[in-house]
């Protein structure tokens, strides 16, 4: 007989202690229910990172993504203020813009040319004398909430969420002196794993557990032994001090500083810094066995004379990400066999897995909850 979602869930004990706790079982990562419920409730109810705020400087700047399966724009108005709506047309539910990005005085649908302003509100709609009891004041775009930290633009699709600033808490302190936003976007990667999105955020989330044995040339500038671990309400900082290496020339040209800062955000956001260097790992849930990573990279300087440093940088990043998606994509056909249920954690390495885990279990139990409510 197959387990009822509610069973799948109650076979982890999220209240277990790192010493005593497991992995979340494996049916999480394979069973699309639990895909379903993660749509609904850890998706459509975090802020959640929808772009760069690059992309939405300018009056009339927008930007398109897709959250929790919901399509989304966000849009600089003409007076400079940022609006976040579901880019679907009040009329036959078509995307408003089509594109990821891109400059508009106006939002109009390729559909039937229903156009809305940058506030959203609709100004016109073609060919519609004679329609009663229709009201063009009800039948803006629909808003969400959206805001913006840093480099990065946010979305929350739940009416009564809290603030942003509310929600990263902690984080925006302990990333301050980083001085994210005086870097500047260079230019972005896209990959797609075959595994589920949590298999990759657990491998980011190991404690730098695999390093030594997967990224021989990143582990030969980090001080491995005097690696941290450091778990907030909703974050993760591992850092680590860097050290000198003739290991891999590349490496050491390119990842330099006193120390790294790899942040996780919950639930699917990443940022890794060095000295005069970012990227970001935005990773999204296409189905139960795939996902993408959207990979942004930002440095200090942008200019001519260093693009040729840069793109060096990016090489030595696209090397690691190769050397994960080999395991990761291992780790997705492994969770698929009858061996396996779930594994122990390390309590010097993996408390930032333990911190992920724990939060996704308490957003799909109360999700769970709500839906059960929702159907009596």
């Amino acid at each position: 007989m197959e387990q009822s979602v509610r069973d799948i869930l109650a076979v982890y004990d999220d209240r277990a202690s790192l010493a005593d706790a497991s992995t979340i079982p494996a049916p999480w990562y394979t069973d699309p229910r639990i895909s379903d419920l993660e749509r609904s409730t850890v998706f459509g109810r975090n802020w959640v990172v929808a772009g760069r705020t690059d992309q939405v400087a300018a009056p009339g700047q927008y930007l398109t993504t897709e959250v929790a399966g919901e399509p989304i724009i966000v849009v600089r108005g003409q007076e400079g203020i940022l609006r976040g709506f579901f880019n679907v047309c009040r009329h036959h539910a078509a995307a408003v813009m089509t594109e990821p990005c891109g400059h508009a005085s106006i939002l109009r649908c390729p559909y039937h040319g229903w156009s809305y302003g940058l506030d959203g509100c609709l100004k016109g709609v073609p060919e519609f004398a004679g329609v009663k009891g229709f009201e063009p004041a009800q039948n803006g775009l629909v808003p969400i909430h959206v805001d913006t930290w840093e480099n990065f633009v946010f979305v929350n699709l739940d009416p009564p969420a809290a603030s942003l600033p509310t929600f990263l808490a902690r984080l925006m302190q302990s990333a301050a002196p980083l001085a994210l936003s005086k870097l500047h976007f260079f230019e972005r990667r896209v990959w797609k794993l075959a595994c589920n999105w949590k298999v990759f955020v657990d491998n980011y989330l190991d404690g730098g557990y695999h390093v030594p044995h997967l990224h021989k040339a990143l582990s030969s500038v980090l001080d491995y032994t005097q690696y941290t671990i450091h778990n907030e309400d909703r974050y993760c900082l591992q850092s680590s001090p860097m050290v000198t290496s003739d290991e891999d020339a590349a490496t050491s040209a390119t990842r330099k500083g006193d120390r790294a800062h790899y942040y996780w955000l919950y639930p699917n956001f990443m940022f890794n810094c060095y000295e005069g260097y970012m990227d970001t790992n935005l990773v999204l849930p296409l189905d139960t066995d795939h996902c993408e990573v959207i990979f942004d990279f930002y440095f200090s300087d942008v200019s001519e004379s260093r693009c040729e440093h840069n793109r060096q940088s990016i090489a030595v990043g696209n090397r690691v990400q190769d050397e994960d998606i080999g395991i990761c994509e291992s780790v997705q056909r492994g969770l698929k066999s009858s061996a396996y249920g779930a594994g122990r954690l390390s309590v010097r390495r993996e408390g930032g897995e333990h911190l992920f885990h724990r939060l996704l279990a308490a957003d799909l139990k109360n999700g769970l909850g709500r839906l059960s409510l929702a159907a009596d």
